[in-house]
């Protein structure tokens, strides 16, 4: 594609700093987070033609909470067939689609909810809006790694710890604006669409007009490549498609899929579970304040842990997560029979804070692996693990939940077997990572392949070619 939001045109000019890309990839990031903060419209939604309460025509929560887990599935599908997409066209034109799609879906949702269709919720956020989701959040990373070589963790982690805070802003915002608007024949939650689609739009434009490529082999200046390179570190690269034919590709899909899995299923349940757990000593407004710290350890733990692993190493730093992650669960339920409330809540806002590095760090992995020309694109059909876990993980929290008190176990317990159950994924998932092992050289692009796609893929500017 010509014109501005091509590729060749987003290239860097000489004095472009390094440091304007990881606000460009925050102020995209920090938009599509507000995703995790989806439920603060679930209850006004019940309401929308009762107003004061919910009328015999208003949807219901089961209805609603489809909307959400649409979005989750297509962020998943759109990364994983829209990261090829993204290698050709460059970051640019990505997060500008994803900008058009995220906040048009907004808008389009705003009209299912004043024409009380709930379709048009589904389409809007659920499949438009979680296409934006998914290609804004694959867009910046590649472009952050080669501007980052020398610190590949830490600048993935700069920008994915946005879609965790995301909804640190989305969720106060979002209840600002329904009591702005709110009225005795409205709840308001149609013009907050329209505001949030509009704000959310122009943010996540910013991001598309900041964002630059770096010029071919493009090093910080006073930096070379370390003489001695970790085996685990490849200076090669694999191709998008080669990458699917390497086991590594699937030792990496299991290792973030177990990881996600063990987190997200208790994310969605930390409210309940303390109150369970702790009968008569937590109250909904300190479960709340529960919840607040973990999304804060998620978001801190998505830049701590990435740009610790620039240290310590990829493949150490998940040795940790699934080491530590495991021995955290299988203490959880003492910790709950005996009453210690305090030491509960530490190792939760611990284990949270790897399963938000666990995110940020994978992309810093698949540079690592498999070189950093198609590391976007390979990231983004490794996603589909995230949208894999995103069932798992809560399936198996809440339905064990149930079968355990089906069978006379007290609330307070019911949660011990599943806490188990996911120290003994994260051991399978410690299993996975021992397992992985540099690619084989015939897996490695060679020079004539370089040149055979570079005008599908091109990696140089106008003046260059």
């Amino acid at each position: 594609m010509s014109g501005f939001f091509s590729k060749q045109h987003s290239f860097a000019q000489p004095g472009y700093s390094r440091w304007l890309v990881p606000p460009a990839a925050l102020s995209v990031h920090l938009c599509i987070g507000q995703a995790y903060a989806f439920s603060v419209f679930n209850d006004p939604l019940t309401r929308v033609i009762g107003i004061a309460s919910s009328a015999p025509e208003d949807w219901k929560l089961t209805t609603l909470g489809w909307i959400f887990s649409l979005a989750i599935v297509f962020l998943g599908l759109s990364a994983a067939f829209g990261g090829k997409w993204l290698e050709k066209v460059g970051p640019r034109l990505t997060m500008f689609v994803a900008a058009c799609c995220f906040g048009g879906g907004f808008l389009i949702s705003a009209l299912g909810v004043e024409l009380h269709q709930i379709g048009l919720i589904y389409l809007g956020y659920g499949v438009i809006g979680g296409i934006g989701l998914g290609l804004g959040y694959v867009s910046p990373v590649s472009t952050l790694i080669k501007w980052f070589p020398d610190r590949r963790g830490m600048a993935t982690g700069m920008a994915i710890m946005g879609f965790g805070g995301g909804a640190m802003i989305g969720a106060p915002l979002s209840v600002l604006l329904m009591d702005h608007f709110k009225s005795a024949e409205s709840v308001g939650v149609t013009q907050t669409f329209l505001v949030m689609g509009g704000l959310y739009f122009c943010s996540m434009l910013i991001g598309a007009l900041t964002i630059r490529i770096p010029p071919v082999d493009w090093q910080p200046a006073g930096w070379t490549p370390p003489a001695v390179q970790n085996k685990m570190i490849t200076d090669k690269h694999v191709h998008i498609d080669q990458a699917l034919k390497t086991p590594q590709f699937y030792l990496l899909w299991l290792v973030l899929c177990l990881n996600v899995t063990a987190g997200i299923g208790v994310l969605g349940q930390a409210s309940v579970m303390i109150q369970e757990m702790f009968k008569g000593s937590v109250t909904p407004a300190s479960a709340a304040g529960f919840v607040g710290l973990l999304s804060l350890f998620n978001m801190g733990g998505r830049f701590f842990w990435s740009s610790a692993s620039d240290f310590l190493g990829r493949k150490n730093t998940y040795f940790i997560f699934f080491m530590v992650g495991a021995a955290l669960y299988a203490t959880i339920p003492s910790m709950g029979m005996a009453g210690n409330m305090a030491l509960f809540v530490l190792l939760y806002a611990l284990i949270m804070s790897m399963y938000g590095g666990g995110f940020s760090t994978i992309p810093a992995y698949l540079a690592d692996i498999f070189g950093t020309r198609f590391v976007g694109g390979i990231h983004g059909r490794l996603l589909t693990a995230w949208s894999t876990a995103g069932v798992l993980g809560p399936v198996l929290v809440n339905y064990i939940r149930e079968y355990q008190i089906g069978q006379g176990v007290a609330k307070a317990e019911a949660y011990n077997v599943t806490m188990y159950i996911m120290a003994g994924l994260l051991v399978v998932g410690f299993i996975a990572n021992l397992a992985i092992r540099p690619v084989h050289e015939k897996h490695h692009m060679k020079h004539d392949e370089f040149d055979e796609l570079d005008g599908i893929y091109p990696e140089t500017d106008d003046a260059e070619h």
